[in-house]
């Protein structure tokens, strides 16, 4: 009995092994509850995200992994998914969330990463045994093992067999075919719309915007700042926006390059009119550009935002002017009119899709009739609130048609009292292909912007 002693030892030593206490990677664990908080109950990456980077000690790799590992994931879940179902033995509908979300997890760091396959796999899996249980870990480790059988052109090579273009594009670009079906119906071209399929998933860097009076692009020449090729006040530089000071002491910010353009084209078309209002104003980047450039020609400047915190953000940006708290479509109960009002509506965000990747996979096709009734309901009360002679600004972050060109004729037939104003003459110089029908009408393959549409109308009577 007592020779058996190191032989009843030695199993006892395997099994603590077998079942040690999982050491879940830290980085992948925080972007896993994120991707929870995202996926599962309607959380936002970008804001989410960057206040758990800030509240950590991780290193600066270890942040980017984080933010290439959670953005990565969230835009090509789609085709991970695709694959996961070819080698999943049940129904991957059918398939406990949390499981669906780790494995895609492992996929874009087998796929899209510089992560080596057994780290891949190792790390998920010891992440999943942590956050799932040993269990449901042992079928996440079965999923990967498949998966990492083969390559990922070898897993969609049978793509090559799907007659439907956008279904095809749908699965390699991973999109929800609506979209990708509301891409052609607008470019009518199969190699423009895969191009802007690519752009969409490629993380853009940010784009600085100087605010008139506030900074100037010359005070960041140390960090070899170059000017954006179409905004007179964006720059673009290697630098993370924290290390700029005047990005901390907001006089200056991050804003997408197309979003400088509506305020600054709608800013040219309205700028003999004294009074501006930005009816749909949070989180604010487009009404501190705007009021900015009113405060350097001396106009009235008033911010409009329905949700406090919202409003709050944009109090920050926009100096001594005013920031109404209140529904758009009520705007007419403060008892103010003004020379020109913007209206940048709620929409699908299509056009910002590299940015929020989110977005592609919790907007449906049926959202466009109750987004399509709340734009004319604030397109009317903007209206409504404008004098005669005043310029009306209707933007969206979607090039959808129901949200483009069916809106813009939708308003002219409703108010006779409107003419459409050629945007063309206000557009800058060098910038092709950016007008459609007298429209500003931005693509992210062809001007390295988000999908931005600007329409600009006239009260005549």
């Amino acid at each position: 009995m007592v020779q058996e002693l190191p032989l009843v030892s030695a199993v006892v030593e395997a099994r603590r092994n077998t079942f040690k206490k999982p050491k879940a990677d830290p980085v992948r664990l925080l972007v896993f509850d994120i991707l929870t908080e995202v996926n599962r109950r309607d959380g936002y990456s970008n804001l989410l995200l960057p206040r758990a980077l800030d509240s950590s000690e991780f290193d600066q790799r270890d942040k980017a992994f984080a933010t290439e590992l959670l953005y990565g994931t969230l835009r090509m879940q789609g085709r991970h998914d695709y694959i996961l179902a070819q080698v999943s033995d049940r129904p991957w509908s059918e398939v406990d969330a949390g499981i669906v979300d780790v494995t895609r997890m492992g996929l874009q760091q087998i796929f899209e990463m510089r992560v080596p396959m057994h780290a891949a796999v190792s790390e998920t899996v010891e992440l999943a045994r942590k956050v799932l249980g040993e269990s449901k870990a042992s079928f996440v480790n079965a999923l990967l093992r498949k998966v990492s059988a083969q390559s990922l052109e070898e897993w969609l090579s049978p793509l090559a067999l799907i007659d439907d273009q956008v279904s095809r594009l749908a699965i390699t670009y991973s999109h929800p075919e609506w979209m990708v079906s509301a891409y052609f119906d607008l470019l009518r071209d199969y190699e423009e719309v895969r191009a802007l399929l690519e752009a969409n998933n490629t993380p853009a860097k940010p784009t600085f915007v100087t605010w008139p009076g506030k900074s100037k692009l010359d005070e960041f020449s140390e960090w070899q700042a170059t000017p954006t090729a179409f905004s007179p006040y964006g720059f673009r530089a290697e630098v993370t926006p924290s290390a700029l000071e005047a990005v901390r002491h907001r006089r200056a910010g991050v804003q997408d390059e197309g979003s400088q353009l509506v305020a600054s084209v709608f800013a040219l078309a309205a700028a003999d009119r004294k009074s501006w209002l930005d009816i749909c104003a949070g989180p604010g980047g487009k009404a501190a550009l705007l009021s900015a450039i009113a405060d350097q020609e001396q106009h009235h400047f008033v911010a409009n935002e329905i949700s406090q915190v919202r409003a709050d953000l944009v109090k920050q940006v926009i100096g001594k002017n005013d920031v109404w708290v209140g529904d758009a479509r009520e705007i007419a109960a403060k008892g103010e009119t003004f020379d020109a009002v913007l209206a940048d509506v709620p929409c699908t965000g299509m056009g910002a899709l590299r940015r929020r990747p989110e977005v592609r996979w919790r907007r449906k096709l049926s959202d466009l009739r109750e987004l399509g009734a709340l734009q004319r309901e604030i397109s009317d009360a903007a209206i409504s609130v404008l004098n005669v002679g005043g310029v009306f600004g209707y933007a969206t972050c979607s090039p959808h048609l129901a949200e483009t060109s069916i809106a813009v004729a939708d308003i002219l037939k409703k108010h006779p009292e409107l003419e459409q104003i050629d945007i063309q003459p206000f557009m800058p110089q060098g910038l092709e292909g950016g007008v459609r029908d007298k429209c500003m009408a931005l693509w992210t393959q062809r001007h390295n912007t988000d999908a931005m549409f600007l329409a600009l109308f006239r009260k005549t009577s």
